[in-house]
C-alpha cells in the first residue's frame, strides 16, 4: 500500500486556528461502519449516540510547555528548543533551532531566566541532550520557563495566554507529552455529566503523544515508516473497567488515536492487562483490532501515521470518502478542529 494513497488536499482556511468557542460546540461527523453511512452532529450530542454500557478510555496525558526561548551565551544569537523528554540521567533532549552550527559545551540561556542550559552532545537522531542549571524537576521549570507547544500549523506555533488552558484536556492529569491528545479536547464537565446519565461509563489510560505524531511518512511504501515511540500506561483500574465492560456486552470507545494505541499495545501480546513502558506500535491497513469497538477522532494531516490508522479501523475508501464530506461541508480539522466517532 503506497503513502500516496493517503495523500488528500486541503483548503488551508479549513485549518482550525482557534478552538471552538465552547469546547463542546465542536461538529462531530458520525462514520457508521456498518453501513458507511455518515450523519452530521455536535459533539455534545455523544451521549445520544452511544448505548449504555460503553466504556470510554480516555488519555490522561497533560501537556508541559515544552516550548523553550533563549540565547546562546557565547554570541547572543536566538535559540528555540523543543523538550522532548528527560533521560533516567535526569538529561534533556531536545530538539534546537537556530542560525549557525551549536558546539557541545555552549550554554543558552532561557527566557525568561534566571535558567540556563548548557548542551552537552547531539545525538545520531539529530537531537540534543542537555543539562539545566537547576535540581528541580524538568516539569517544574518548564511551567515556569516554557511555552505551549503549538504545532506548526496553528499559527506558526506561536501560542497565546489562552492555549495554556485550551490545548490542555479537561481531564489532563498525567504531565509528559509534547502534543494534545486532541480527540480528548472536546469534552466537558456537562458531557460527562449526560454520559454518566446515560449508563457510559469511563476511565483512563495514559500515552505521552510525542513529536512524531505530527510528521508526515516519508517512505514510499506505508510498510516501510519506523513509527515512533512514546510511553504509555494501562493501570490496573482500567483493565478492571474494560473486563466489566466486556461481562456487560458494551463496546470500548477509545477517545483517540493514543488510547488506541496504548489498548492495543497491551492486547498484541495477550489479554489485557496491568502494563506500562514504551510503545511503537504501527497501525496502518490491514489491522486485526482486539480490544476497540469504536472511535472518537479529529481529522488528521495527510500521509499521516494517524491517519492510516483511522483507515485501518473504518476502511480506506469510508475514511477517504469522510474526508471529502467534511472538506465539502466546512469542517474545521487537526487539533483545534471537528471530530469523528467511527461506531
Amino acid at each position: 500500500m503506497r503513502t500516496d494513497d493517503f495523500d488528500y488536499e486541503l483548503p488551508p482556511h479549513l485549518i482550525a486556528q482557534e478552538p471552538c468557542a465552547a469546547r463542546d460546540r465542536s461538529r462531530l461527523l458520525l462514520l457508521r461502519r456498518s453501513t458507511n453511512a455518515l450523519e452530521h452532529h455536535i459533539f455534545r450530542d455523544l451521549p445520544d449516540l452511544l448505548n449504555r454500557g460503553d466504556l470510554l478510555v480516555l488519555n490522561d496525558t497533560r501537556v508541559v510547555p515544552a516550548r523553550l526561548l533563549g540565547r546562546r551565551a557565547r554570541t547572543g544569537g536566538a535559540w528555540e528548543g523543543l523538550f522532548l523528554r528527560t533521560t533516567t540521567e535526569g538529561v534533556w533532549e531536545l530538539l534546537c533551532q537556530t542560525r549557525g552550527q551549536l558546539q557541545a559545551g555552549e550554554q543558552i540561556e532561557i527566557e525568561p531566566g534566571p535558567l540556563r542550559l548548557e548542551l552537552l552532545e547531539k545525538t545520531t537522531a539529530g537531537r540534543w541532550l542537555g543539562r539545566p542549571d537547576s535540581a528541580e524537576s524538568a516539569v517544574r521549570l518548564l511551567e515556569r520557563h516554557g511555552r505551549v507547544p503549538l504545532p506548526p500549523y496553528i499559527r506558526k506555533g506561536m501560542a497565546g495566554d489562552a492555549d495554556r488552558q485550551r490545548y490542555q484536556t479537561v481531564y489532563a492529569q498525567q504531565p509528559g507529552a509534547v502534543a494534545a491528545p486532541t480527540a480528548g479536547l472536546h469534552f466537558t464537565p456537562e458531557v460527562f455529566h449526560k454520559l454518566a446519565d446515560r449508563g457510559i461509563a469511563k476511565t483512563f489510560v495514559t500515552l505521552h503523544v510525542g513529536l512524531g505524531t505530527f510528521r508526515p511518512i516519508q517512505a514510499a511504501n506505508v510498510a516501510e515508516h519506523q513509527m515512533h515511540g512514546e510511553w504509555g500506561e494501562v493501570p490496573a483500574a482500567a483493565v478492571e473497567a474494560i473486563e466489566r465492560c466486556r461481562e456487560r456486552g458494551g463496546r470500548v470507545v477509545a477517545v483517540g488515536t493514543t488510547a488506541v494505541r496504548v489498548l492495543e499495545t497491551v492486547a498484541a501480546t495477550g489479554p489485557i492487562r496491568p502494563w506500562s513502558g514504551e510503545t511503537n506500535l504501527y497501525i496502518y491497513p490491514p489491522y486485526p483490532f482486539r480490544v476497540v469497538a469504536a472511535l472518537i477522532t479529529n481529522f488528521h494531516l495527510p500521509r499521516s501515521s494517524l491517519l492510516l490508522l483511522v483507515s485501518a479501523f473504518a476502511g480506506v475508501e469510508p475514511i477517504r470518502r469522510a474526508y471529502k464530506t467534511a472538506i465539502e461541508e466546512h469542517y474545521r480539522f487537526y487539533s483545534y478542529g471537528d471530530a469523528m466517532l467511527i461506531v
